[in-house]
Formats: structure tokens, sequence, C-alpha cells
């Protein structure tokens, strides 16, 4: 959701009736009625909200927080300790910078915000997606692209240090013949997926986790979308 701040509680001192803000409320926790921002008015956390962006307008900031907050919490850091219901252990983001990337879905929410991201960290950036959105990647700066209507990726790509897979699901486990060893696959729907054993044969990590509300993240990554870091399609 985006939108003004009507009231806050006393105890609320970095919000201010009158702020733009925005969120993604009580996930997943609440995801069976809390969360849900169909309405009027809705009652947020102050720790799960951050101010919204001048540069964005409300629609653009509500399509936001799912997609951005999914992609920072695979790459960049996790930021809780709640055990992880997709596997025993917890995810641990891996080091980015002049790391070979590949982010399959790479044009779509988390993909697009992925790409942005591993760009920031100075990876270099394989995207794979359909060829009509070769343009829109090409100008976040993605260093390689694959259309995968025309080029299978895991015949052409060889020694990576990470797959984002934005799609995942049981197709994941392809790409593990696309990573070295010592490297990870991070797949952002991971049930189905049959290759944990093999990826630890292969000295792979093999790991996804819950996306959670954070209104820290928002804010970090708040400062990206201020200075340009970011775009929104």
């Amino acid at each position: 959701m985006s939108g003004v701040v009507e009231s806050v509680a006393d105890d609320v001192k970095s919000f201010a009736i009158g702020d733009e803000v925005y969120s993604m409320i009580r996930f997943p926790e609440g995801v069976f009625g809390e969360s849900r921002a169909y309405a009027e008015y809705v009652s947020v956390p102050a720790s799960q909200i951050a101010h919204k962006p001048m540069g964005i307008d409300h629609v653009q900031a509500a399509a936001a927080p799912m997609s951005l907050l999914t992609a920072w919490q695979f790459m960049i850091e996790q930021g809780h300790d709640v055990p992880n219901p997709l596997q025993p252990n917890q995810h641990e983001p891996v080091p980015l910078k002049g790391r070979n990337v590949l982010i399959n879905g790479a044009a779509g929410g988390v993909g697009h915000f992925a790409v942005q991201l591993a760009k920031w960290k100075e990876a270099y950036v394989i995207a794979v997606a359909s060829g009509k959105h070769e343009a829109f990647l090409r100008s976040l700066g993605v260093d390689e692209f694959i259309d995968y209507k025309k080029t299978i990726p895991e015949e052409v790509v060889h020694d990576l240090d990470l797959v984002i897979d934005s799609i995942g699901g049981p197709t994941t486990d392809r790409f593990l013949r696309t990573l070295k060893p010592g490297g990870a696959l991070f797949p952002i729907f991971g049930l189905g997926a049959s290759g944990r054993e093999e990826a630890e044969k292969l000295g792979i990590t093999f790991s996804t986790t819950q996306v959670r509300s954070s209104g820290e993240h928002w804010q970090k990554s708040l400062d990206c979308l201020i200075t340009g870091r970011f775009m929104l399609p």
C-alpha cells in the first residue's frame, strides 16, 4: 500500500500526520487478514513503513514493496532471524562485487530490482528474459542479455557465481549446471525444486527464504530510489 498518514500513536516519533508512506503490511504473519490493504484506512506498525520517495507516485510506490523487498532480502541482507519455513537453515546472501550473476526472469517485478541491486554492488550481470525486454534491461546496465525464446541459457552459460531465478519452482534445478563449485542458486519460489541434494554434491549453495515486512529495509532501499539508482518500469 501507499498513502498518507492520518494519525499516529503517542509513542511514534519517526512519522507524522500528513507524511506520505508506503508499506507491505504484516507479511507473511497477517496474510489471512491483517496484511490486506483493500480499504480506505488501514493500521500499520511503525516498524513496517517507510517514507515514500518524492520521485514516484502512490501507484508506483504501492507496487514496489513486495518485489523490492524480496530482491533485497535474497541479495543484500535477510535482516531477521525468524526460522526459515522453506529449509532448515537460514538464508544468507552472498558477496556480489566482481561476481558473475545470472538473473532469470530479469524483466519481472523481482527480476528488474535484482538486476539493479547486482549492478549497484558491481556484479557482472547476465539477464535472461524475452527479447522484447532487451532494451529495458540494457538501460538498467546488464552486461549480457539472453533471449530465452531463442537460446537455452543453461546450455551457453557456465562458471557462474550466483543465479537468481525469479521464476523458480520445479525448473530451477536446470541452473545447477551453470554454476561453478562454491556458487549459489537462489530460487525466489523454492517449492517444487528437487535439486538440493545434487547442489550439495556439486558444492553449490541452494537457498531460499520467506520475505518479511521491514520498514528498515524499505528505508535503505529508499535511498537508492532517491538517488536514481533504481528504476520502476
